[in-house]
């Protein structure tokens, strides 16, 4: 028959079962996990563009986001490929550096992140001028299309 009396009682602790190494980085992730849990810490980041005039289509990376003014959040810094297009001027295309403030870099990033009792808002704006299209007159048209049309003839 068993003996309860000999089999390793389980009264003691869990933590006072681990190694003193292990104990300590078990405490450790404990009030990292409840310090992020109870502190809304966060860093919120907006992106706005603008054009001159307004109303200009926006493509953000290659996909549509709105049209000027807009404004959008986002997750990563870095250099972000702008386009604006509206009839009657040039496209505009650029490529736009949104820098990282410095409470966004190693190893500030993880307490403004996790650890910051309030919201951080990052804004960045930028603007742009577009330029009215150059039209081309009827008559220097014709006159490079039938430029072009002896040429290929000639080509023949």
């Amino acid at each position: 028959m068993l003996d309860l009396k000999q089999t390793t009682p389980c009264t003691t602790a869990f933590s006072e079962r681990m190694p003193p190494k292990l104990r300590t980085g078990f405490l450790l992730g404990l009030l990292i996990a409840l310090f992020s849990t109870t502190l809304p810490g966060c860093v919120h980041r907006r992106l706005t563009i603008r054009s001159d005039p307004p109303g200009a289509l926006v493509l953000l990376d290659g996909e549509e986001v709105g049209y000027t003014p807009y404004s959008g959040d986002f997750t990563y810094y870095g250099t972000r490929e702008i386009t604006l297009i509206k009839n009657g001027y040039e496209t505009l295309t650029t490529l736009q550096t949104v820098p990282a403030p410095w409470y966004q870099h190693p190893p500030f990033d993880l307490i403004a992140d996790n650890l910051l009792p309030g919201k951080v808002t990052n804004r960045h704006d930028f603007t742009y001028g577009l330029q009215p299209q150059v039209g081309v007159r009827t008559e220097e048209l014709i006159d490079r299309a039938e430029s072009l049309r002896s040429d290929a003839q000639v080509g023949q």
